[in-house]
């Protein structure tokens, strides 16, 4: 993984100024900004996500088909358990997937709990095209998206399955900060630390200047049953306001629920804090609310109008990838407070 620093160095070299289809890449502050057009992701699965976004950027295409393309990725993974058709259950079995989507215009749609549906983000998207709502959950997200020609699977998967059954055996839910995934997913930690990712999260500019956001996951590992996190929450999850900026986040999604996280990091945006200040600024209210929420993990990615990147996290394990005309497959980590 190269650092921040580096590709800060590495991209300002030969590069002194950023077009509206530049491929520079240039500093502002402790922001990174990326040329026009760009997309940028969580994890380190993010770096295919946003190959699979470029393709539609890199060809003129509009910022909402871009993320909707690069979340499809993870979504399809196999090896994948945090997001999509691979992802682990519930404590009872049951793999229920959360996603939502946001355009340009303001326009929303999401989907919670939804099951036997490989990719919710392209659900989440019809919410928004094909019905006057925001969010459908639970047995009706799932007759809709039936109803709209998406077939029925079962997602979960044989290796899935052995985790879960395996996970049952002592039923430990303890949170280790950044753990990691031993056997059968034994010891996944904290979700959104390096063991239990559990959300990819993508923004994106496209080429007309235009700002869209999408996060889809299958939620927090052995989760209860009918729990929701922060992914398919407009405003907590996930935010985009096509004049300052758009936000993500990952981690703990009860504690950036309690925050309405990425829409606080959009309105710091706006009052003037670059994306990096923002996203700090996020990270330090809730921890300011609940100062024992620095033994879990949560993090903010943000993307300015004019392409600024900023990233933020409670621990350190954050990753993030980011994906323009110089670069597609860079990999930064994230800022953090411990």
């Amino acid at each position: 993984m190269i650092n921040r620093r580096d590709i800060i160095k590495a991209s300002l070299i030969g590069a002194p100024a950023i077009g509206a289809a530049g491929a520079a890449t240039a500093q502002t502050g402790s922001d990174i900004v990326l040329g026009r057009p760009c997309v940028i992701s969580t994890w380190d699965f993010g770096v295919a996500a946003n190959q699979a976004a470029w393709a539609v950027l890199s060809k003129g295409g509009r910022a909402l088909d871009a993320v909707e393309a690069g979340a499809r990725v993870p979504e399809a993974d196999l090896k994948n358990h945090f997001v999509g058709r691979a992802g682990y259950p519930d404590r009872d079995g049951h793999v229920t997937l959360d996603a939502s989507i946001m355009d340009e215009h303001g326009g929303c749609g999401a989907v919670a709990g939804l099951e036997h549906i490989a990719h919710p983000i392209s659900v989440a998207r019809r919410v928004m095209e094909r019905t006057p709502h925001v969010l459908l959950v639970g047995e009706g997200a799932l007759q809709f998206a039936l109803e709209q020609g998406f077939p029925r699977e079962e997602l979960l998967t044989p290796e899935s399955r052995a985790a879960w059954r395996d996970w049952l055996k002592t039923s430990d839910y303890h949170p280790v900060a950044n753990g990691a995934v031993g056997d059968y997913g034994k010891t996944l930690g904290v979700p959104g630390g390096k063991g239990n990712h559990d959300t990819i999260g993508m923004l994106a500019i496209d080429a007309a200047g235009d700002l869209s956001g999408a996060c889809t996951t299958s939620g927090m590992a052995w989760k209860m049953r009918g729990r929701v996190g922060d992914s398919p929450i407009i405003g907590a999850g996930l935010y985009v306001d096509n004049e300052v900026g758009a936000a993500t986040s990952t981690g703990v999604g009860e504690e950036v629920i309690r925050n309405a996280g990425s829409f606080l990091v959009v309105e710091f945006m706006r009052q003037g804090a670059s994306p990096q200040v923002a996203c700090k600024q996020a990270v330090a209210r809730i921890l300011a609310r609940k100062p024992d929420a620095k033994t879990i993990q949560v993090g903010f990615l943000a993307l300015g109008k004019t392409g600024q990147v900023g990233a933020w996290s409670i621990q350190k394990g954050f990753t993030y990838a980011l994906c323009d005309a110089r670069k597609q497959d860079a990999l930064l980590p994230g800022d953090s407070f411990y």
